[in-house]
């Protein structure tokens, strides 16, 4: 990448987060057994002449959802449709979507399950008979027409695949995929091609750093990088791991990636709830926090790094998440322990 090449892509933020995404298989880090039955998938497809068939893909936001879509695309050599469940308001709008592909495209719908039921209902003889089928007129005048469409493969993501009703489900007959949190070193991984995109001089010490506090996200990840740098740049720092450590203490994420609200959630908890159990909402409340905030955002992660957890009375905030806040076991605690 040339000097030009660089201060264009620092100017133009939206060219820098998509010159990060990875441009082929080799530089996507991880979910390696998605990304081999990807691999079949494809090329079985190439091999027989044919459309591959429809995929589905979920997980957390940041896990690299849309890049696999974008590898995908490549991988076939097709043109990439994209748009998002919420900016689908009527089927009009789907049906202006689907007459406007051309044959071989790859439709790329993102967060798919804010897509109304109404307008799933015309997804299903699209992806599965490739025809739209449109009503004329109201009343006992109407008429049913069916529009024939070319080939396309639908690509779709979500971050709540319990919200999909289970015929769309099922419709994704080429995989409904998963994708998983990564490892500290594979974050590191991924943080060492970043920085040698961003052209940042950085040593392994410190990408590690970073990684442990990402929350297992590549976007996360990243993210860190960028404040980190920026950090670096304006106080005319070095960026080594001393730095890493003011950057993100500014940021108030600590050594485990918690920011204040995951740290105030386990806090109130422990010191107004004796540690728990004790309901969402009543935690909300305590707070001045929406519960859906709280359920979606912070808990996932306290309770995948064994800091809190749900039990049929409420949430209860664990030895280890006492421990990380400072604050002795209650005895009531330590004998259900």
């Amino acid at each position: 990448m040339t000097n030009k090449d660089q201060k264009h892509i620092e100017k133009t933020p939206r060219s820098l987060d998509a010159a990060l995404r990875p441009a082929d298989w080799r530089e996507y880090v991880g979910q390696t057994g998605i990304k081999e039955n990807l691999r079949i998938l494809l090329t079985a497809a190439k091999g027989r002449n044919h459309q591959p068939e429809h995929v589905l893909l979920y997980g957390p936001p940041g896990l690299g959802k849309t890049t696999l879509a974008n590898l995908m695309t490549k991988e076939i050599g097709a043109s990439m449709r994209s748009t998002s469940g919420p900016a689908i308001e009527r089927v009009g709008d789907l049906a202006s979507i689907l007459t406007n592909l051309s044959p071989g495209d790859v439709l790329f719908i993102d967060e798919i399950h804010r897509l109304n039921r109404t307008i799933e209902e015309v997804l299903y003889p699209a992806m599965e008979a490739g025809v739209l089928d449109i009503v004329i007129g109201k009343g006992p005048a109407a008429r049913t027409v069916q529009l024939e469409l070319p080939p396309f493969t639908l690509i779709a993501a979500t971050t709540r695949i319990s919200m999909l009703s289970a015929p769309l489900r099922s419709r994704f007959s080429g995989g409904t995929f998963r994708l998983n949190y990564y490892t500290d070193e594979e974050i590191a991984e991924i943080l060492k091609r970043s920085a040698d995109i961003l052209g940042i001089a950085v040593d392994g010490a410190t990408l590690m750093e970073i990684a442990r506090r990402s929350r297992a996200t590549p976007r996360t990840a990243n993210y860190l990088l960028k404040r980190a740098r920026d950090f670096a740049d304006v106080n005319d720092e070095q960026l080594d791991l001393k730095t890493v450590k003011k950057a993100l203490a500014l940021l108030e994420i600590d050594e485990l990636g918690l920011n204040q609200t995951d740290r105030d959630i386990l806090t109130v908890v422990v010191e107004k709830f004796g540690g728990g159990p004790v309901g969402l909402k009543t935690i909300a409340a305590a707070l001045s926090e929406e519960e859906a905030t709280i359920e979606e955002v912070n808990e996932p992660y306290l309770m995948q790094i064994g800091l809190l957890e749900r039990t049929p009375r409420g949430r209860a905030v664990t030895k280890k998440g006492h421990s990380h806040i400072g604050a002795d076991l209650p005895h009531t605690q330590e004998k259900l322990l």
